[in-house]
């Protein structure tokens, strides 16, 4: 039997999403968004699905309530649902917002998934980290993984606390990635090329890069290794990111981006 799914918000994660499950052959029809905004509404009609201003009047026969509203608006919307049934699973896609502070806003028997999907998502090449919280049933977890798997690819922790290193792992990922990129464009025209030609060679080599650490069968490190000949010029270059302390900086980056998650979540757990 098909779940019904509302999605709370139409943002462009929440388009993604459906616009994924539509192209994996779910019915239209047995999908609703909601939001404020008309725009945002009719340009999800023209999908198929169902679209609402009302977030109470659209969740009354949903299986599944996808919450994709900012965090800092997230308990209001919430508190204001008087349809909303413990039975029926909420997905929080809203970074930083704790279970407890969802059941705060709910019911102490409320449903819930919490997921920390990436912008990646948005090409349908997200990865995208979930945990349940207790009480939610084998069903519930698959339907919240064929949710998020219309975005990418899915894993389970089963740890809450686990979300913040995801988080600063995959979550802030992309923009590590983004931010290499920049400087090795900006170090490729220092070196003598145009802006065109070190973009090109930039973004096609973190492709491949990518490619071969996703679908090969070596590590990263191993893949390091195979491409630094010794006395060469890729080990120059690592000798002086290592005598630089790149790799202690990655690591602290990481670490502060798992303790601002933890913070947010106090942030916006008491809004």
């Amino acid at each position: 039997m098909t779940s019904s799914i509302t999605f709370i918000g139409a943002g462009n994660m929440a388009q993604s999403l459906i616009r994924g499950l539509l192209n994996t052959g779910y019915p239209a029809s047995a999908i609703t968004a909601t939001d404020p905004v008309a725009a945002a509404r009719e340009t999800l009609k023209t999908l198929g699905i169902n679209v609402s201003a009302d977030n109470s009047k659209a969740l009354e026969h949903a299986d599944v309530i996808v919450l994709a509203v900012k965090p800092q608006v997230l308990g209001a919307v919430l508190s204001a649902l008087d349809t909303l049934r413990p039975e029926q699973l909420l997905v929080s896609i809203a970074a930083g917002v704790p279970v407890a502070s969802l059941r705060n806003w709910t019911c102490e028997q409320q449903a819930i998934v919490r997921c920390m999907p990436n912008t990646p998502a948005l090409l349908g090449a997200g990865v995208t980290a979930l945990y349940a919280a207790p009480g939610v049933d084998p069903r519930q977890r698959t339907q919240a993984e064929d949710i998020l798997k219309a975005a990418g690819r899915t894993l389970w922790v089963d740890r809450e606390e686990a979300l913040d290193a995801v988080t600063a792992v995959s979550g802030s990922g992309p923009a590590y990635f983004f931010y290499l990129m920049e400087a090795m464009i900006e170090a490729g025209e220092a070196l003598g090329l145009d802006a065109q030609t070190a973009t090109l060679l930039t973004l096609e080599t973190a492709y491949g890069a990518a490619l071969m650490a996703r679908e090969g069968s070596s590590t990263p490190t191993t893949l390091k290794e195979n491409v630094t000949s010794p006395g060469g010029t890729t080990e120059r270059a690592l000798s002086i990111l290592d005598a630089a302390g790149g790799r202690d900086m990655i690591h602290q980056a990481l670490a502060g981006a798992a303790s601002r998650s933890r913070e947010l979540a106090q942030e916006f757990g008491q809004s």
